[in-house]
């Protein structure tokens, strides 16, 4: 009887102390994305502060296709949606709709990028790449951030399939699932920002 008590008393440390380690990584990764703030805050600003400064060349009206950036958008928006059911999947232990809704959200991420390497690609053909004026220098500069966000998130969600594929849902990957969730629904909202501010105003 005293070993079984024993043995209960000792599960039950374990499993706390796989909460604290995993709640100590989530708290974690938020001061990372609150630094990440900070970065994109300051993008922000200069972009704002050169906005101005064509150099006598196109502003955001000339050159902004909007038709292509709402499809871009819609891809983006739609992930974000996609990554939650990979988390409920996740809290209903199904991992097998994790992987299926994983690789969704990495096939929608991937077309946003597509389409921002097909926007840098005819911009700099076109003749307005970064080196053209300050206004492009900021805009190739913020959105590309963004962009090397993404991709960096769509590496995750690779590495996590192959994680899950070879372990399943563990207390090691589970906190890696939720960090990852964070980090899509932040750039998320980045984007909303970057849209509404950069290619919304940019064509008024």
């Amino acid at each position: 009887m005293a070993t079984d008590t024993l043995s209960n008393h000792e599960d039950h440390a374990h499993e706390h102390d796989h909460h604290d380690t995993a709640g100590t990584k989530i708290f974690g990764f938020w001061i990372y994305l609150m630094s990440d703030l900070v970065i994109f805050g300051s993008l922000f600003a200069t972009y704002a502060v050169l906005l101005g400064g064509t150099a006598g060349g196109p502003s955001g009206a000339d050159i902004f296709a909007l038709d292509l950036i709402l499809v871009s958008t819609f891809l983006l928006l739609v992930s974000s949606f996609t990554y939650g059911m990979a988390v409920l999947a996740m809290n209903a232990d199904q991992v097998d709709k994790v992987k299926k809704w994983l690789v969704i959200t990495f096939l929608l991420g991937a077309g946003f990028i597509g389409i921002e390497v097909y926007e840098f690609q005819h911009l700099i053909h076109e003749g307005f790449g970064p080196d053209r004026s300050a206004f492009l220098s900021a805009f190739f500069t913020l959105v590309g951030t963004h962009g090397l966000h993404v991709t960096f998130g769509l590496i995750w969600i690779a590495v996590m399939l192959i994680q899950l594929q070879q372990k399943g849902l563990t207390d090691m990957t589970r906190p890696r699932i939720m960090c990852l969730s964070l980090f899509w629904h932040f750039l998320d909202i980045i984007w909303i920002c970057v849209f509404s501010f950069v290619y919304l105003m940019g064509v008024l």
